[in-house]
C-alpha cells in the first residue's frame, strides 16, 4: 500500500500539538529540581500516553470501556501521588476478613502486630472497611496508616478510624488497588479471611513466585485461645497447600520459602523486619539481578554462596563491588550482583535470608 503523504502530515501535526501542550503543561507546573536525564524520560512517557489516550477515539470501543481506562489512569494517579510523599517509610500491605468481629483473637492480634511494627517506623496499608482492615488502622493510628477503599455494595463507607484522612484512597477497580498495595509494599502480612483474602494472598505470593515483583516478605498470623495456642486457621492452610499443590507437582518446593506462619505478632514483626537486616532492594539491570546491601559479605561469603546457590547462576559467579554501571543505586552502595536464570524465586529468598544471617561486623 502506498503510504498517504496527507495522513503523514497529519500525524506529523498531531505529534507536534501534543509536544506543544505537554511543553505548556511543564511551564504551568514546573518541578522544582528536574534531573535532565529523567526529566526527557518523563516528557517521552507522557507524550506517548497522551497520543495512546487519542487514538481511543478511532477505536470503537463502548463507552464502558473509555470509562474504565479513563477512571482506572485516575486511580493510578492518585495512588502514585500518594504514596510518592512517603517514599522513606517501608509499608507492609495487611490483608484479612472485613467480618473479624472486634473481640475475635484474630482482631487483637492484628492490633498488636501493627503497633508493634509501627514501633519500627513501618506504616500499614490495608482496606478501609471493618474487620481486619479496621484493626491494621487502629494498631498503628490513622497517623501512620492508609486505607484504600474498594465500592462495594455491602460496604457503603470506610470504617470511622480512617474517614476523612488526607490517606484515604477510594477505588473503584480491584486491579488498580491491588496495584496500589503490592507496588508499594515492602513485606505482606496476612491474616484469617475469606475468598477475598486468599484472593491477597496468593496475588502476593504469585507475583513473587513468577518474579514480577521483588521478593519481600510475606507473613500468615492470627490469634491464639486461651492457652496460647494459634486457633489453627493456618495450620489447616497449610496442609491443603501441602495436598493439594506441593504433592501434587503444581507448586515448586522452594515456593515454600516464599511465606512463613508466625506462632504470634512479636515473631511476626521479627520476621518482617529481619529481612532488611543487611538486605536493602533488588533490580535487574539487564539479565544481572543486582542486590543492595546495607553492608558488604566479602569475598569468601560470595563464593560461599556462589556455590550453595548455584542453581540461581546462569552463568559466571556471584560479584561484590560498591557501584555497577546502569544500577541507579546511589555510588559507593554495597550490592552484590549476578546472572540470574529468572528461575527458583523461593531460592533468591532463601538467598537474601543467608544474606541476612551473615555477621554485620567484619565482613569475610
Amino acid at each position: 500500500m502506498t503510504p498517504d503523504p496527507m495522513a503523514r502530515a497529519r500525524k506529523g501535526t498531531i505529534r507536534k500539538a501534543i509536544k506543544d501542550l505537554v511543553g505548556e503543561v511543564r511551564t504551568l507546573r514546573p518541578r522544582a529540581t528536574p534531573d535532565d536525564a529523567l526529566e526527557s524520560q518523563r516528557i517521552l512517557l507522557v507524550e506517548e500516553m497522551v497520543a495512546t489516550a487519542l487514538r481511543l477515539h478511532g477505536d470503537d470501543l463502548h463507552i464502558g470501556e473509555l470509562r474504565l481506562i479513563r477512571q482506572a489512569l485516575r486511580e493510578m494517579r492518585s495512588a502514585f501521588t500518594l504514596f510518592g510523599a512517603y517514599r522513606g517509610l517501608k509499608k507492609i500491605a495487611v490483608f484479612g476478613s472485613a467480618r473479624t468481629p472486634t473481640t475475635h483473637p484474630d482482631y487483637a492480634a492484628a492490633v498488636e502486630f501493627t503497633r508493634l511494627l509501627t514501633r519500627e517506623k513501618w506504616m500499614t496499608m490495608t482496606g478501609a472497611g471493618p474487620g481486619i482492615m479496621q484493626a491494621g488502622i487502629e494498631g498503628p493510628t490513622p497517623e501512620w496508616a492508609f486505607g484504600l477503599c474498594i465500592r462495594l455494595p455491602f460496604e457503603e463507607r470506610p470504617n470511622p478510624l480512617i474517614a476523612g484522612d488526607p490517606k484515604l484512597l477510594p477505588f473503584r477497580y480491584f486491579f488498580t488497588r491491588k496495584l496500589a498495595f503490592m507496588g508499594n509494599a515492602d513485606a505482606v502480612a496476612a491474616f484469617p479471611g475469606g475468598f477475598g483474602t486468599q484472593d491477597e494472598l496468593f496475588e502476593a505470593l504469585t507475583l513473587l513466585q513468577c518474579g514480577r515483583n521483588a521478593v519481600i516478605p510475606i507473613v500468615l498470623i492470627e490469634g491464639r485461645d486461651r492457652s496460647g495456642s494459634p486457633l489453627g486457621y493456618w495450620r489447616k492452610w497449610q496442609a491443603f497447600v501441602n495436598e493439594a499443590m506441593f504433592a501434587s507437582g503444581w507448586v515448586s518446593a522452594e515456593d515454600e520459602e516464599l511465606y512463613t506462619i508466625a506462632n504470634t505478632p512479636e515473631e511476626a514483626v521479627e520476621l518482617v523486619t529481619g529481612f532488611y537486616r543487611r538486605y536493602r532492594s533488588s533490580r535487574y539491570v539487564d539479565d544481572l539481578l543486582v542486590i543492595r546491601l546495607a553492608a558488604p559479605i566479602g569475598p569468601r561469603a560470595c563464593a560461599s554462596l556462589g556455590k550453595e546457590f548455584a542453581p540461581l547462576i546462569a552463568s559466571g559467579s556471584i560479584e561484590e563491588g560498591n557501584s555497577l554501571a546502569g544500577d541507579d543505586a546511589p555510588d559507593g552502595t554495597p550490592r552484590l550482583w549476578f546472572h540470574h536464570n529468572r528461575k527458583k524465586f523461593g531460592l533468591v529468598r532463601r538467598l537474601i535470608d543467608r544474606i541476612n544471617q551473615l555477621p554485620l561486623e567484619g565482613a569475610r
